[in-house]
Formats: C-alpha cells, structure tokens, sequence
C-alpha cells in the first residue's frame, strides 16, 4: 500500500475542473457545461509505479458562476483543507481566456499566503485546459509555459479534457512530484522532472 494524497483542483469557473476529474475517473465528458454546486470529493484509488494510493480529489469550484479573480477571499477559506493540508494542487485555467489565467495567478498567491509555517511545500501544476481550441488562445504556450516555470516556479501542462489529451499525464505528474516533495529540489524541478512515463492507472 503507497498510502494516501490530497489533491486540490482549483481554478475559475467553467474552465473545466469537472470535466478534467471525470475524464480521469469515469472517462467521460460532459458535452453541457453544469455549473458544480459547491465543492465536491472524489476518493478513487490508483495504481502507481506498482504501489496503490488512495486519493481524496478535492473539486474546488466552491465560487458559483460569474466568479472573479478580485473576489477570492470570500470564498477561498485559509482553515479550508484544500489550502492547508493538500499535498498537490492543480490550478487550471481556459486557454482561451487571459481572465482565467489572472485567476489562476491570483490562487497561487493566495496558496502561498495562507500555507501555514513549517509545513511541507506542496508541488503546483498549472494547467492550460481546452487545448482542442488551440486557435482561439489568448497568449503563445511557450512564453505562459515560461512565465509559470521561472517566474512562478510552478510546473505547467496544456491538456484537453474534451478528448482526454494529456488528463491522464497531468494526475500522474503531479502524483509523482507530491510523492518526491521531500526530497532536497524545487518543486518546478521535481515536476518537470517527472515528465518521462510512469505507470498510472485506476483500481
């Protein structure tokens, strides 16, 4: 038995949290965007590199719709566990949309503000969702992918949870890099470190 992890998926709404996680649990995609009422938990357990974890993937989409990046505080909570004591968190944004990004942005600080002194530095993978729209993009890939990987020292993957394009890669990445944490290397080190295949799979 590997043990267990704490995953957060945070981001704006409607960029694709849900469907990210669905893909990756029950492979299926939602062709209506729902709105998720409130944040949800999802325990699967995997398979990884021959050892089981049991995962509690935290759906973070606690805002409501019509959310902006100004208004975290009223809703990003810093006693919430998803804060606190996750071990990894995934920050996705639309890459069709340079608000969601500044959302994104705007997590990441917080997260860092609200990590209570002493505790273990969880990796961060920022996540570029919607990739199959790749022509209606705000920004290039590689200057964002840059930006997050020096600047922000963070790891950083596009994927498209419409066709299941690199959801399956994004978990096992950033699985491997909470599970490295306590080794003496950045945590941008460690996930882009991570990128060679690994075996994942759901139980």
């Amino acid at each position: 038995m590997g043990g267990s992890l704490r995953v957060a998926v945070l981001g704006a709404p409607g960029v694709g949290k849900t469907a990210i996680i669905r893909q990756f649990l029950f492979g299926d995609y939602p062709e209506r965007h729902q709105p998720t009422n409130g944040p949800r938990l999802y325990r699967p357990a995997v398979l990884l590199d021959g050892a089981v974890y049991d995962l509690s993937i935290r759906d973070g989409d606690a805002a409501g719709p019509g959310h902006n990046p100004e208004s975290l505080e009223e809703w990003l909570d810093p006693k919430d566990w998803s804060l606190q004591d996750t071990d990894a968190f995934v920050l996705v944004y639309d890459i069709c949309s340079p608000d969601s990004f500044d959302y994104v942005k705007s997590l990441r600080q917080r997260i860092a503000e609200t990590r209570p002194a002493g505790a273990p530095e969880a990796p961060i993978l920022v996540v570029g969702n919607k990739r199959d729209r790749q022509r209606l993009r705000f920004g290039p890939r590689r200057a964002l992918a840059t930006l997050v990987r020096r600047g922000w020292r963070c790891g950083y993957l596009e994927c498209s949870a419409k066709y299941n394009w690199h959801v399956l890669r994004l978990f096992r990445e950033l699985l491997r890099c909470a599970l490295v944490r306590a080794r003496p290397a950045h945590p941008a080190l460690r996930l882009q470190g991570a990128l060679h295949p690994a075996r994942c799979s759901l139980m």
